[in-house]
């Protein structure tokens, strides 16, 4: 599809132009998700030349099944909105090596196959520091698991774990018989690895990306992990190498992003949401932390602002996942290793967590 081409023409009285296709590819939902691939971000041009409609999709996998489902439904949905449509074309274009597929890596090792026992592996960002993330991650987790998912975490943050102490766990993983996997300790229903396991508390981590991506691939494929039906992945801050190198690592389905309402932290957040759009992650939402503080006489204080993550959400036509209240039981509860949806699932908070996972669930099907 060389150059982009958008010549609107009238086809029994329905005008057909880019929003009018994109509208109708709206109805075009991505297989085992309810998000279509409009919102997904996968259509990625757009051509129109008298009766003739021309749509480039771009996957993140080289399935050739889910190609061809996916082409299926754009020409079914193209000639059910422009019944006089001529000709409907539809390129698939796609990576020559999926991600978290085996593959070549730096000094010839091969990158860990997903265990197809996991269902689904979604990603907390933030592209910044101090803005909640794992506080959301474990939180998160802990109300999957309250929905009847089966739940682990990957602490990715190599650097600065901090899993460990907000879900309340000290003990190192065990091996298995053969010796030839981790297994990972369980709270709070919920399996979790961390580098905070592996080393001292007060030991730095002074790594290189090589390292932290070898660390990251044996968090992946070399811990027993079982069925799950939602690993989540708690990103380390940022947006470089390092998180680049792990998103293409892990085969992620999805992205969460995490940020406090003011400005400062929104500037930083599109960086995030830009490196996940970099390496074809799916966005499932935007969530908004420290919110806001209910005063005792019942005034809502907005101490960071308010409304930056939703605002943003909508500026990147996002779904908006919810806002987190600020609340000393969050802190208290992170401090404790027992997470407010935990300690306390009736409290604002944690019924806003509830929320968030129960959406983050219906997206991911």
């Amino acid at each position: 599809m060389p150059g982009r081409r958008h010549f609107p023409v009238v086809l029994n009285s329905v005008n057909i132009n880019q929003d009018s296709v994109l509208a109708a590819l709206r109805s075009v939902k991505y297989p085992g998700y309810s998000r279509d691939i409009v919102s997904f971000g996968l259509v990625k041009d757009v051509q129109i030349d008298g009766g003739d409609v021309g749509v480039m999709i771009e996957l993140s996998t080289p399935n050739a099944q889910l190609g061809e489902q996916i082409a299926d439904g754009v020409r079914l949905a193209l000639r059910n909105a422009f019944p006089a449509l001529t000709n409907a074309h539809v390129q698939i274009r796609v990576p020559q090596t999926a991600p978290g597929a085996a593959q070549p890596a730096a000094g010839g090792a091969a990158k860990p196959q997903r265990d197809p026992r996991i269902r689904r592996v979604v990603a907390v960002a933030s592209g910044k520091g101090g803005v909640g993330k794992s506080t959301c991650s474990v939180n998160l987790a802990c109300a999957l698991h309250a929905l009847g998912a089966r739940v682990g975490i990957m602490d990715a943050d190599i650097y600065g774990p901090s899993i460990p102490l907000m879900m309340g766990v000290n003990d190192r993983p065990s091996l298995t018989e053969d010796e030839t996997k981790l297994i990972p300790p369980v709270a709070h229903g919920v399996k979790l690895i961390s580098m905070g396991f592996l080393v001292e508390p007060d030991q730095a981590v002074i790594w290189r990306g090589p390292m932290i991506q070898k660390t990251i691939q044996q968090f992946v494929g070399q811990v027993e992990w079982g069925d799950l039906d939602y690993l989540l992945v708690d990103l380390p801050p940022g947006t470089g190498d390092a998180q680049l190198s792990l998103c293409q690592t892990v085969a992620l389905d999805g992205g969460v992003v995490v940020t406090t309402p003011q400005e400062a932290s929104i500037g930083v957040v599109r960086k995030g949401i830009a490196m996940f759009e970099k390496v074809n992650v799916p966005l499932l939402g935007i969530v908004e932390n420290m919110s806001y503080f209910t005063a005792p006489d019942g005034t809502r204080v907005e101490i960071f602002g308010n409304g930056g993550g939703r605002a943003e959400a909508v500026r990147k036509n996002l779904p908006f996942l919810g806002e987190i209240p600020i609340f000393t039981e969050i802190r208290e509860g992170g401090d404790r290793g027992i997470p407010i949806v935990v300690g306390a699932p009736d409290s604002a908070p944690a019924k806003a967590f509830l929320a968030i996972a129960g959406a983050i669930r219906q997206q991911l099907g």
